[in-house]
């Protein structure tokens, strides 16, 4: 009986997190983005084959998408070209899984962050400014995957 209360109110707060989080964001703009921690856990959801990793994450990054007015669906996909391309290499780090991780979430920064360049270039638009709040947003990511 604990156990489901527990479980439930865990989902609750999930769930809550994952549709509200992403409007907070749109109205303070010094909250970190969480796009490499949120798109390493769809890595590892489809790795594990966790389907409610899956899900969350894709609802965290789709509603994220639409709150701050960004291309829809190129978190999703950026995160599955990388997994596809780099994460394969990255399973050499098997000794230091936290190096893995931390290097995996940088990347997947990295590479958002280009794609986003790419898209905006092709379409002739400015989706984002490089500017601190986007570092500071990097390193809250680094530092949500060394806690968790």
């Amino acid at each position: 009986m604990k156990k489901s209360s527990h479980s439930k109110l865990f989902w609750v707060g999930v769930g809550i997190f994952i549709f509200i989080y992403p409007m907070f964001i749109s109205i303070y703009v010094f909250l970190p983005l969480l796009i490499g921690g949120v798109s390493y856990i769809l890595i590892a959801g489809v790795e594990r084959e966790k389907s409610y990793y899956i899900f969350v994450a894709i609802i965290y990054l789709i509603n994220l998408e639409v709150n701050l007015s960004l291309p829809l669906f190129l978190t999703t996909i950026s995160a599955f070209i990388f997994y596809v391309t780099i994460y394969p290499n990255l399973k050499y780090f098997r000794i230091c899984k936290l190096c893995q991780h931390i290097l995996s979430v940088v990347l997947l920064d990295i590479f958002y962050l280009c794609a986003i360049f790419f898209f905006d270039f092709i379409f002739q638009t400015q989706s984002i400014v490089l500017d601190k709040i986007l570092l500071y947003s990097l390193i809250v990511d680094i530092l949500i995957v060394v806690i968790v």
